[in-house]
């Protein structure tokens, strides 16, 4: 019997792969994107510093990024779908339990931990799924995934400021918990790849051996964590500290920046909503772009970057709606670009094979930045 190439679909469910991960990205990164909503409800009702404050958004997102490597190492073990299910039951008791606004520290441990360790075991498998559903089609798919947080954070924006003033921001978090809870479902819609084109498929030897290259394998189910001896790896992880250090801040810091120069209402959400849109714009044409192979992904990620270093430089220097506008829709398109190919960028480094455990490594020591730069920021604010 002939063999039949067997590898990435590169369409077909893949595509239903796609939407799925598309919610997953907007009930996860979009969520946390208009934490700054909360932020001066909390503030306010502690009577606490804003440094202070910081460390409920400041733990979610460590939580976010230390619970990755054990998400890859159950997506490895388990699969996908089931590691999925379990984040989005996290992310809803996380909500629920940080409702009953017990003190400060419960905050920490429901908004902080809970809710941070259920995105990373539902932001980790829905990334995972796209990229070893795709090949040739890897970046537009990716980028296609993850503009889910861009136009659900657009929603969210002013959903979530009007949640908070008709039902208090404990209120808030109750309902955002069930919106979280369809986490779930999305979940469930991930088939596994190996049980669509692995196991009704009878291989040649040559076949088997380019699907272990395509498809993580039983055999190569464990998580690798000898790919840090890799020096690629090693600089690549060494970039995403610095990044993360300083690309949460804005998200966080933008609402009560506005407020702080009079701008009240709902006018800051309006910005962080235009600052989406220019996130989606930059995922999109970013994505495209690295499509097309006009340069490589690790020759337009630092071009990119740069770009969005010297736009974040630039965002304090507006003191007035318009200029904060432009500053935050620069800054929101340049890190939708870097979004867009730099977790693609892995796959280059580590190959298909490590992606999993690459991602989960790569995501652990961005944690280090993610978690002092919201505070540092707190500080400069204050």
């Amino acid at each position: 019997m002939k063999s039949r190439r067997v590898g990435p679909p590169d369409g077909g469910y893949g595509w239903v792969v796609v939407a799925s991960a598309f919610f997953v990205m907007g009930l996860t990164g979009a969520v946390l994107k208009n934490f700054s909503h909360f932020f001066l409800e909390i503030q306010s009702h502690f009577g606490v510093m804003t440094s202070t404050t910081s460390w409920v958004s400041s733990t979610t997102i460590a939580m976010f990024h230390i619970g990755a490597p054990a998400a890859s190492a159950l997506t490895l073990q388990f699969s996908q779908r089931a590691v999925i299910i379990v984040g989005g039951l996290l992310c809803t008791l996380g909500m629920l339990l940080a409702s009953l606004d017990l003190s400060l520290p419960w905050l920490y441990l429901t908004m902080g931990v809970l809710e941070g360790t259920g995105i990373s075991f539902s932001w980790i498998p829905a990334i995972s799924m796209v990229n070893h559903y795709f090949s040739r089609w890897r970046p537009i798919a990716y980028a296609i995934a993850s503009s889910g947080e861009c136009v659900l954070a657009i929603v969210f924006s002013p959903l979530f400021k009007w949640l908070i003033e008709m039902y208090s921001w404990q209120g808030a978090l109750l309902i955002i918990g069930g919106l979280q809870f369809n986490l779930c479902v999305c979940g469930a819609l991930m088939r596994p790849l190996e049980a669509n084109w692995g196991a009704s498929q009878k291989t040649s030897k040559e076949g088997a051996e380019e699907n272990a290259a395509a498809l993580p394998s039983k055999k190569k189910a464990v998580f690798q964590c000898c790919l840090l001896k890799k020096p690629d790896l090693l600089l690549y992880i060494l970039f995403a500290i610095f990044a993360a250090a300083g690309f949460f801040i804005p998200t966080l810091y933008l609402v009560p920046f506005a407020n702080s120069l009079g701008i009240d209402k709902y006018w800051p959400a309006f910005i962080l909503s235009v600052m989406a849109v220019a996130d989606l714009a930059g995922r999109l044409f970013c994505g495209w772009l690295a499509n097309m192979r006009f340069l490589r992904n690790l020759q337009l990620l630092p071009t990119v970057t740069t770009l969005l270093g010297v736009a974040l430089l630039l965002l304090p220097i507006g003191h007035n709606y318009w200029s904060i506008l432009v500053f935050a829709s620069l800054y929101g398109f340049l890190f939708g670009c870097m979004v867009a190919v730099h977790v693609t960028s892995i796959v280059d480094i580590v190959s298909l094979e490590g992606f999993d455990s690459g991602l989960g490594l790569f995501m652990l020591f961005r944690s280090i930045g993610g978690f002092i730069g919201p505070p540092a920021g707190g500080k400069e604010f204050v």
